[in-house]
């Protein structure tokens, strides 16, 4: 909170400043757009895939702050290694996941001894350039096992990203010619932390409390955002804001695609689960890593760059099943353990939420009381998604209904498509 003149209190909600001071903005400015795009014309040219093109959009918005563009290798061994980077001034932000754009030999070889590239996006276009860059050896098996803390195959990111890219790294101060869009009916829910920052000043927010979630939200997790919003008033904060930030750049094939998602969360607002007056509903643009306490940390590091003070976490953050074997692929208690200790998550308070399942007593969603457990149905994200896909309906008071409907309305689509194209084989 800051004093204005004539004595008249301004409310600020960025009452948490970004990593490194101040927030990183890596877009050119228009004015030098024509002749940065002519240089870049001239310079050897890097091909972006789609998720690279995710972690350009990423950096340039200053999600990443204080990172000024992909990796050099002393930084993505930091980020790799003690999963934070050291600032000038010896202090440490957090930095868990290794930014980093691969290229391969034959890419390596046409860049030679050039000092800058240019970064062309998966339709040819020119995206942006890479100054003062360093080449160095990606060792796949070392951040694979780094990263997820082990090798298994089908592991989803790996399979679509690793995997198939190259064996060096390239690293440099990225500029970005204009501000990415994807055209796909959802831009405008893609706030930049800027952005963010200023629609909680505008809202006059003395609290912003992010929810990071890639699933429809059910009755439980309002439950828990609302109960968060409770929490925050008796700690004293007269504006508490949500800021509902599902995960909008690369994710699993079985998980609900954005669109649906994004559709769904508009029907929990309007049937008045969560308050639009308290709540932003904004798209995290970061691919999916399924990296569990690894990748929570940048969940959460990315939120303190747009300006939000509490994180709300819970079961098995960004966690997913083991891919050859019957269980959980980490612990699923360790996410919250490590985000109250992570170095450079000091600053950010951090919101362990109790568990809450469906309790086919009252017929609602409620915080699990372990003294009558047998009250208590757990309604896991593949529970649901087979509710959706046969048409069964969940109990009542599981979701909205209009929520629902979406859910619904997307699975049959699917099992449509599939029976359209089993009939293509067949008559083919």
């Amino acid at each position: 909170m800051s004093s204005a003149n004539k004595g008249c209190v301004v409310v600020k909600s960025s009452l948490i400043d970004p990593d490194g001071g101040s927030l990183v903005d890596l877009v050119v400015k228009k004015s030098e757009r024509d002749l940065k795009a002519r240089d870049a014309e001239s310079m050897p040219k890097v091909s972006l895939t789609r998720i690279d093109l995710e972690w350009v959009h990423v950096l340039s918005e200053g999600w990443a702050s204080p990172l000024r563009g992909f990796m050099r290798e002393d930084e993505y061994l930091q980020s790799l290694h003690f999963n934070c980077l050291r600032m000038k001034d010896g202090s440490l932000v957090n930095m868990s996941l290794p930014i980093v754009l691969a290229i391969d030999d034959e890419a390596k070889e046409r860049i030679g001894a050039s000092n800058d590239v240019a970064l062309a996006g998966p339709d040819g276009d020119l995206v942006g350039i890479l100054r003062s860059i360093e080449i160095y050896k990606h060792n796949k098996e070392e951040r694979i096992a780094r990263t997820w803390g082990t090798t298994a195959p089908g592991l989803p990111y790996v399979e679509e990203v690793i995997t198939p890219a190259g064996n060096w790294l390239i690293g440099g101060d990225l500029e970005v010619l204009k501000h990415i869009k994807y055209n796909d009916g959802l831009d405008n829910y893609r706030l930049s932390p800027q952005q963010l920052r200023k629609e909680f000043d505008k809202r006059q927010a003395d609290a912003v409390f992010a929810f990071q979630l890639r699933n429809p939200v059910h009755n439980g997790h309002a439950l828990l955002m609302n109960d968060t919003r409770r929490r925050l008033l008796e700690m004293g904060y007269k504006n508490p804001i949500l800021l509902l930030h599902p995960l909008g750049g690369f994710t699993k094939v079985d998980d609900v695609p954005l669109d649906v998602r994004m559709e769904q969360h508009s029907k929990v607002l309007e049937d008045g689960v969560l308050d639009p007056e308290t709540t932003i509903v904004a798209i995290f643009p970061s691919p999916m890593h399924y990296a569990g306490p690894t990748e929570v940390q940048w969940h959460a590091k990315a939120r303190i760059n747009a300006g939000a003070n509490f994180y709300i976490v819970g079961r098995d953050p960004a966690g997913m099943g083991h891919p050859t074997e019957k269980r959980d692929l980490y612990d699923p208690d360790h996410g919250k353990k490590v985000l109250s200790m992570a170095p450079g998550l000091e600053k950010l308070n951090i919101l362990p939420f109790r568990v809450a399942a469906y309790d086919i007593v009252g017929k609602k969603m409620a915080f699990f009381d372990p003294s009558r457990a047998k009250d208590f149905l757990f309604i896991s994200g593949t529970k649901m998604r087979t509710y959706a896909r046969t048409g069964e309906d969940p109990p009542d008071g599981f979701m909205c209904p209009g929520g629902w409907e979406v859910l619904v309305k997307y699975y049959e689509s699917l099992q449509t498509e599939e029976a359209t194209q089993n009939a293509a084989v067949l008559s083919s």
